[in-house]
């Protein structure tokens, strides 16, 4: 008779192990979902036009790359834009066309115009003897 309860004491012992490793595979699944929709909440979105400026990134560069070489390369338009984040762009430089993910551009400023700025001449302060 001892092996029968010692038989279901086992039984007991593996199912409550089998509800320890479920809730934590619960727990991992929740805790998932919770790191995703942050991170994805901060995920800055671009839009971007046709015929606006951008530079693209050149990934190739990163093993190679010089102390002040840029890795974007400058004076890009886009001719298309496709759903999904796909981009086409035309080069100024050489007018080839090419398709790139929008994570590999960024939108280009030609410049910013200051309106209103004055300027503030700025004095030593007095020295204390």
């Amino acid at each position: 008779m001892k092996f029968d309860e010692s038989g279901e004491h086992r039984k007991l012992q593996l199912q409550e192990l089998e509800k320890i490793c479920n809730e934590e595979y619960e727990n991992s699944r929740i805790y998932k979902e919770k790191t995703k929709t942050f991170h994805d909440k901060m995920i800055s979105r671009k839009e971007f036009e046709v015929g606006q400026k951008v530079l693209l990134y050149l990934s190739h560069l990163c093993l190679f790359l010089g102390k002040l070489r840029s890795r974007w390369i400058p004076y890009c338009v886009v001719t298309n834009v496709f759903p999904h984040g796909a981009i086409v762009i035309q080069s100024l430089e050489s007018s080839k066309l090419f398709k790139v993910n929008c994570h590999r551009l960024k939108h280009y400023y030609d410049g910013f115009q200051e309106e209103g700025v004055e300027e503030v001449p700025l004095k030593d302060p007095p020295y204390m003897e």
